[in-house]
């Protein structure tokens, strides 16, 4: 059973998350008051998961983000995010958090996200040991327009830049996370032409939105296509949908603080945060994203 650990100094928010997460009878639930707290309880329940506000008194979320990166690398940390708490939250997902979900939207997005990390987490471990002569890896998918279709190419995917030598352990969850947000924005908004609005209303509602357009000739017989071109000093990603795309110049820049609490920029913070270059074609249904090796000397001994 996967293990959460939840960090907040609120004992109110400690409830509301453990009621959130309660829901999802799968996860097994811990709790920490604060960042100096957190440390001593991950060393006595080493969870799989750890889910941190950014305002603690004393080790703060960005100071629990830095140092778990440091010592405990393998971890991935969501961040729960407040109003005021913008920048420091960017400075967390650029110094190694997986993710983030802000207060105000928690009911609808808490668990998704936790569950969406934790699955990154499980295909990657299952699959690390595998390929481990990869040099080069050249593909191209035309998917169905199925959302259940998405797990199994980020499952391959973690495989392929694990075995590559282009990220390191942290890195590969966080490459994974972005190419997830742009296949998700590519299927619901891009050939499933669904607005940020609607998700952001009534679950039941949208959802039931989802079926119908996937249940349409028009609508659910498109496919994403996808380019993988992976080797130990460059991944390539190019995701293309077959809606009717958008202007990217109308495109609000996520990496402003203000824009943090708006759920539709989420994913494009994502991706261009864990991403080295995040690109869009004049069409508006075709992102390239790319991600460098950081680290030369290992990217030159794993080259062939």
């Amino acid at each position: 059973m996967p293990t959460v650990l939840v960090v907040d100094d609120a004992a109110v928010d400690r409830k509301l998350i453990g009621g959130l997460l309660g829901k999802a009878t799968e996860l097994q639930v811990h709790f920490a008051t604060d960042g100096t707290d957190a440390l001593a309880r991950i060393e006595e329940v080493w969870p799989d998961l750890i889910l941190t506000d950014l305002v603690m008194p004393g080790k703060s979320g960005l100071e629990l983000v830095r140092e778990v990166v440091d010592r405990f690398p393998r971890i991935p940390i969501i961040l729960m995010t407040g109003k005021g708490t913008e920048e420091t939250a960017v400075q967390a997902l650029k110094a190694g958090a997986a993710n983030y979900v802000p207060k105000s939207a928690m009911h609808n997005y808490l668990v998704e996200t936790v569950r969406d990390v934790l699955d990154v987490v499980r295909s990657k471990h299952s699959h690390q040991r595998l390929m481990t002569a990869l040099r080069k890896s050249e593909f191209q998918f035309a998917l169905e327009n199925d959302p259940e279709l998405i797990p199994s190419l980020i499952s391959y995917v973690q495989s392929l830049v694990t075995t590559s030598g282009l990220c390191d352990d942290s890195s590969v969850i966080r490459v994974c996370i972005a190419l997830e947000e742009s296949l998700r924005n590519a299927m619901f908004h891009g050939n499933l032409e669904l607005t940020s609005e609607q998700r952001e209303g009534d679950c039941d509602i949208y959802q039931r939105l989802v079926s119908e357009r996937m249940r349409s000739p028009h609508f659910g017989s498109r496919k994403l296509h996808v380019t993988l071109s992976i080797t130990p000093h460059e991944g390539r990603f190019i995701v293309r949908d077959e809606g009717p795309g958008f202007d990217p110049s109308e495109l609000p820049d996520p990496t402003d603080p203000e824009n943090l609490e708006k759920v539709s920029g989420r994913g494009l913070l994502l991706m261009r945060t864990f991403m080295d270059d995040v690109s869009f074609n004049a069409t508006g249904n075709q992102v390239t994203m790319v991600k460098r090796c950081s680290a030369e000397p290992a990217c030159a001994e794993a080259a062939p």
